[in-house]
């Protein structure tokens, strides 16, 4: 990635938490110099002289610039770990705002409506990540899963099998013996298997150009399936719960190739 190119992302990832561009485009600015005039940073950034001293003073506002009053003024970044601490507690109080007004509002649901047993569609890793982690977290008998991707097995899948108390039961295949190794160091607790299920991966040539990317089973009730586009790794995934739900049925049968007779999931 040249330094244009790197520079314009500093911009855009900026922009994103909440800065308007100039002061996005000063503060990169500012960055790659010890310290600068407005005139010396209108140079740099092609922010116009006069829009700089409006874009520092909001930056100073922020606690990501500092000020030497002298004539002319002088300017120079916070150091970058302390302005990238002070932008994350920026962004993490602006979402604790946001949480706290969603759990404040007053539902709108028509009273007197059954709930019915539906299946439902998401997409991307993060997001699909950060379901199947609730949904283990939320699992009070059992958790099935089925890795067909080593980048599946982050971190932070890792702390939320880990921290699953001793009366879940747990088990964990893999569509390796390489990953089923790295689950069995990663998770000492999980009961480990080799998947039966060779079509997890698109094999190559295959017409189908998607792989199963995890398949998950909690308390015998909730399912969530993914799948990964091998070019893109782009990943979506489709979850329902209910003992009757199909899609749980159906999984239930599929999740049960390679794990040993005592230990499939739907004894029935």
């Amino acid at each position: 990635m040249s330094t244009d190119e790197t520079l314009e992302e500093a911009v855009e990832v900026l922009q994103q938490l909440g800065l308007k561009e100039y002061e996005a485009k000063c503060f990169v600015g500012l960055s790659r110099l010890s310290s600068g005039t407005a005139k010396q940073l209108s140079e740099v950034t092609d922010v116009p002289r006069t829009r700089v001293y409006d874009a520092v003073r909001l930056l100073e506002a922020q606690g990501l610039v500092e000020v030497q009053h002298s004539s002319p003024q002088r300017f120079r970044a916070v150091p970058l770990e302390e302005a990238t601490e002070t932008l994350r507690d920026q962004y993490e109080a602006r979402v604790d705002r946001l949480a706290n007004a969603l759990e404040q509002a007053d539902p709108v649901d028509p009273e007197g409506e059954d709930p019915v047993q539906e299946v439902w569609s998401m997409s991307g890793t993060d997001a699909i990540a950060n379901r199947s982690n609730q949904l283990i977290s939320d699992a009070t008998e059992e958790v099935v899963l089925v890795l067909g991707d080593d980048s599946l097995l982050t971190e932070q899948l890792i702390d939320s099998l880990n921290e699953l108390g001793p009366g879940v039961d747990l088990l964990i295949g893999a569509v390796t013996e390489s990953l089923e190794a790295r689950i069995h160091d990663a998770v000492p607790k999980a009961t480990t298997f080799l998947s039966g299920l060779d079509w997890l991966r698109s094999g190559e040539g295959s017409d189908e150009n998607l792989a199963i990317g995890r398949l998950l089973l909690v308390d015998r009730s909730t399912i969530l399936v993914s799948t990964i586009v091998p070019n893109t790794q782009e990943e979506q995934a489709v979850f329902g719960g209910g003992f009757r739900n199909g899609l749980v049925v159906i999984s239930r049968r599929l999740l049960a190739q390679g794990l040993l007779p005592t230990r499939d999931p739907h004894p029935e």
